[in-house]
């Protein structure tokens, strides 16, 4: 549930969001250092529970692995058959050269295949290995309490979900092979080097600190680049869905082009670090080669001595000048990758950022159940703050009996929705507690809570699928002639025959092909399908006409009979048959009692229902020309010109 603008302007929360389409865009946040490290650790402990076939994809790499880098100094030994054949005036050999030919080709052959079965085994395991986060990331999303989703862009938040976690599986799906294989290529190169020549090697061997320097120095540089590219990417994400989801609004008040400017911006933020990160991490590949060139020059010049000098056979410096490229092009991997694992780690980071947000309270253990269900509510020195300093519900004493119905109103920032906000536990109580039919809410599981509680909020949500799906989203095992009730108990059932296909229309996921009023009437019926013992109406009709609102209103009464039932309402005349109405302000309950005896008191009440239905602007304290520009003030004091609201409504009962 979203917090209404009560809250937002009752209780400062920490950092700021954007406040609509085309608006300022959230702030950046302080630098920070990168636990480049301990990142990287932790993303290869999610291969854990795959770790028996790690070993086998590392057995299997090493067989590989070991075979390929035999291949050269058996085809040396085909070279030294040839040139001795011709020196020696003896001719070839070719029996012993073809059984030299078609043992390179087994060897091969037998590599490929160990090669293969290492991708298969290891894309199973980095598939399940994403497969897992994903899920922990799903799971940790439904343990966040409300207040995370309050300080966090949601477009942020679904990049976080969506593209950290793809970029996370292709780093592994394409680090993890290559590290395997490049690691144990060089190893056993450098075992076959050493055994042709340890002065050749020795000079094959500079090419590694040479290359460990660079990839230093590179990373260095460009590790705060892919943290700066991930960053920008969910910022870039969150104005794209915060524009898009506001579209409407956009276009009303020709905000397109600050709009299309915020975008801008933020895609050239996104540039400058993509470009940047991507840049100083391709300098390590060409740097490498270059340093290997320079080797190979190395190994070509002493080699050729050594020929000459009749200290080496000809098919072994043949064989070592192979390796020597082969040595260098698994370094220069290991070099290229650094800036994939980067960037996926980089990825990773914001993904256990999210991992490791602080989760809501867990539920009792044991959890206690109500013996009764009849939905009596026992507010008992209640006390709620957003923040410590700032208090917002002090010492709230209330008890609500079964059956009746509970209206909430006060001005904006009294702190109605933090109130019902608490029955429902989306956030905690700072003191006090808050009984149902006797048992503690803390004490109780928040689904066993939650189950016993509807909601129709102002804001309507609808997912993507059919009518009858929406509606029978407040309880899974309705049956067909209780979903068919409640539409039409909510009035669902006046438009839906009118849909191309009635129940069975499928709506998309903003639900754009009903209306505002028509949304609303879904969440209602969704609300009486659930039959709940305790029913919470936030401005629920505010987005229907009011005659509709005439018929919803009795459709909710015959709801709420034998039901608790609170209703938010800044229209106070859909709240005049309430048995109790709550006037709140600055978080305390300062009257309470029917419509008619609260009129009668010329409290509170009294004052927001002049201020709503008689003449608000001469009602404010302020003179007129400080609230509205001095053209409309003279249209208002204007006596020609009518009174918005009539003046048959200056008396008329609410």
């Amino acid at each position: 549930m979203s917090e209404t603008t009560e809250e937002r302007q009752s209780a400062p929360k920490p950092p700021p969001r954007q406040h609509g389409p085309g608006g300022p865009g959230m702030g950046a946040p302080g630098e920070k250092a990168q636990d480049f490290k301990g990142s990287g650790m932790r993303l290869v402990r999610l291969l854990g529970p795959e770790k028996l076939l790690v070993y086998l994809v590392i057995l299997l790499g090493a067989g590989s692995v070991t075979l390929s880098v035999l291949g050269p100094k058996i085809l040396g030994n085909a070279t030294t058959v040839i040139f001795e054949g011709f020196m020696g005036g003896t001719g070839i050999d070719f029996e012993k050269l073809h059984g030299i030919l078609w043992g390179v080709v087994a060897i091969y052959v037998v590599s490929a295949i160990l090669a293969l079965i290492q991708g298969f085994i290891l894309n199973g395991v980095t598939q399940r290995t994403v497969y897992r986060l994903r899920q922990k990331v799903e799971d940790k999303i439904h343990d966040l309490p409300l207040s995370y989703f309050d300080r966090h862009q949601r477009g942020d938040l679904l990049s976080r979900v969506t593209n950290d976690i793809d970029n996370i599986s292709q780093t592994l799906q394409q680090t993890l092979s290559q590290l395997f294989t490049s690691v144990l290529t060089v190893i056993g190169i450098l075992i076959m080097m050493l055994t042709i020549s340890w002065e050749l090697a020795l000079i094959a061997i500079v090419s590694i600190p040479l290359t460990t320097v660079i990839v230093a120095m590179v990373a260095k540089r460009s590790q705060p680049k892919f943290v700066a590219q991930w960053k920008h990417t969910g910022d870039l994400n969150a104005q794209i869905e915060e524009g898009y989801t506001g579209h409407a609004l956009v276009k009303v008040f020709g905000r397109n082009k600050e709009t299309q400017e915020e975008f801008r911006r933020k895609n050239e933020e996104l540039y400058e670090a993509s470009f940047g990160a991507q840049f100083i991490s391709g300098i390590i590949m060409p740097s490498a080669m270059f340093v290997g060139n320079l080797v190979y020059v190395a190994i070509a010049v002493v080699g050729g001595i050594m020929v000459t000098n009749g200290r080496l056979p000809f098919g072994d410096i043949q064989a070592f000048i192979q390796y020597s490229r082969q040595f260098q092009q698994p370094i220069s991997q290991l070099g290229s990758m650094a800036n994939l694992l980067q960037s996926g780690v980089a990825s990773a980071e914001r993904v256990f950022e999210l991992l490791d947000s602080d989760e809501q309270d867990a539920d009792a253990d044991p959890a206690q159940t109500p013996s009764d269900d009849h939905g009596r509510l026992v507010f008992d020195d209640v006390s709620f703050r957003y923040v410590e300093s700032k208090p917002l519900i002090d010492n709230l004493d209330l008890v609500v009996e079964p059956g009746r119905t509970v209206a909430i109103v006060g001005p904006t920032g009294a702190g109605k929705t933090t109130l019902v906000n608490l029955i429902m536990r989306f956030y905690e109580l700072t003191s006090g507690r808050i009984t149902l039919d006797g048992t503690d809410i803390a004490q109780m599981t928040r689904e066993d809570l939650r189950s016993r509680t509807g909601m129709v909020l102002q804001d309507t949500w609808l997912f993507g699928g059919t009518i009858r799906e929406n509606i029978a989203y407040g309880r899974s095992d309705a049956t067909e002639e209780e979903i068919l009730d409640a539409a039409k108990a909510a009035y669902v059932d006046r438009f839906v025959h009118s849909l191309p296909d009635g129940y069975d229309t499928v709506l998309d996921d903003d639900a754009t092909n009903l209306s505002a009023g028509e949304r609303q009437l879904v969440t209602i019926a969704r609300a009486f399908v659930s039959q709940p013992q305790v029913l919470i109406l936030d401005e629920a009709t505010s987005s229907v006409d009011t005659r509709t609102e005439l018929l919803v209103q009795r459709a909710m009464a015959k709801l709420r009979q034998d039901r608790t039932a609170f209703v938010i309402a800044h229209r106070l005349s859909t709240i005049r048959d309430a048995d109790l109405i709550l006037v709140m302000e600055n978080g305390s309950i300062v009257e309470q009692g029917n419509h008619h005896e609260l009129l009668a008191a010329k409290g509170a009440y009294s004052r927001l229902y002049e201020a709503q239905f008689a003449a608000p602007i001469d009602e404010v304290d302020a003179p007129i020309e400080e609230v509205v520009p001095e053209r409309l003030a003279e249209t208002f004091d204007d006596p020609s010109v009518p009174h918005p609201e009539g003046p048959a409504h200056a008396g008329e009962p609410v």
